[in-house]
């Protein structure tokens, strides 16, 4: 696989410089200081045990793979912003998320020890994930948000796998339309074709009625895909929900799940941006998630980290780590 050119190879130190600027421009004093002391990984150095990852992100285990604590969330990537009734913001980010822009976040996710990026199965994604690994030399690791159909369990499956994802895990839209119809046995079935591809497997879930059915089946995923967070921001709980909250029951969600021996990725963990990711980030670490899912710009990554970071420091958890 060829080097960049040295002209390439300028412009991504010059993005990755405004981005690392932009972070410190906007963050406290305190996460200014963090980040004055962030180390910069050398270029091809080699994967560092888990525990610890550039700039000293921690990160846990998923059945064989070692995974960062942040992992970086496809929605944005993908045009799914989640805006509630702002029509023109999916569009927007379409837009702004280009192939070269796309490759730039990763690289600067991976600089900063985020090592695990979860993204659809879509013919945007794969190109994007092909171009970035084989043209760029990427390496960040990718698990695939697959949507199975009742008719089609495994073609999204086989795709991602065909494409290098390390892992697959059932949308949580799909997890809770199958619980909702009665029909649970779809997802112990998808769960068998992804384990049988030789790659780990989770199942999603937006409402926590999934898990409990999934739980009273006997699956036994490697990973469960969960929302959380502590819905404290204007729109939540306003009815029609208008696309205005992911988490229903926290509380419920943060008992039931003390008792999961699987290993939990919260997402939705900042209500799709409602929530600031100092309070967000602690409140699902704290709260028992293994690992959080976050859709970020490329000028939020460098920030991110540090605030995951300071959220782990000194943590007090009611749950075990069990990744």
């Amino acid at each position: 696989m060829g080097e960049p050119s040295m002209s390439k190879e300028v412009s991504r130190r010059r993005f990755l410089g405004k981005s690392l600027a932009a972070a410190a421009a906007a963050a406290s004093f305190e996460e200014r200081s963090l980040l004055a002391r962030t180390e910069r990984p050398a270029s091809g150095s080699a994967a560092p045990a888990v525990g610890s990852l550039p700039g000293g992100l921690p990160a846990g285990r998923i059945g064989p793979l070692a995974v960062s604590r942040v992992i970086c969330g496809g929605n944005l990537i993908s045009g799914f912003a989640h805006s509630r009734d702002l029509i023109y913001v999916s569009p927007l980010l379409k837009h702004y998320f280009t192939d070269e822009r796309v490759f730039a976040t990763f690289e600067l996710c991976e600089e900063q020890g985020i090592n695990t990026a979860i993204l659809r199965v879509d013919a945007d994604i794969e190109r994007i994930i092909s171009r970035y690994w084989n043209e760029r030399g990427g390496r960040i690791q990718w698990i695939a948000q697959v949507k199975p159909k009742e008719t089609d369990l495994e073609s999204d499956i086989r795709k991602a796998v065909d494409l290098g994802a390390v892992g697959a895990y059932v949308q949580g839209g799909v997890g809770d339309s199958f619980v909702e119809q009665g029909k649970v046995e779809l997802l112990g079935r998808a769960l068998e074709i992804i384990r049988a591809a030789g790659v780990v497997g989770g199942l999603g879930a937006h409402r926590l009625e999934t898990v409990k059915a999934c739980v009273a089946a006997g699956l036994a995923p490697d990973f469960y895909m969960k929302t959380l967070n502590g819905k404290g921001y204007w729109s939540a709980g306003l009815l029609p929900r208008n696309d205005s909250v992911w988490e229903e029951t926290p509380e419920e969600t943060i008992a039931f799940m003390r008792d999961i021996q699987i290993p939990w990725i919260a997402f939705k963990v900042l209500g799709a941006g409602a929530i600031h990711p100092r309070e967000g980030f602690r409140y699902a670490f704290q709260n028992g998630a293994d690992f959080i899912c976050v859709g970020m710009f490329d000028f939020q990554v460098v920030e991110d980290v540090i605030l995951a970071r300071s959220a782990l420091d000194g943590l007090d958890r009611g749950r075990p780590w069990l990744g």
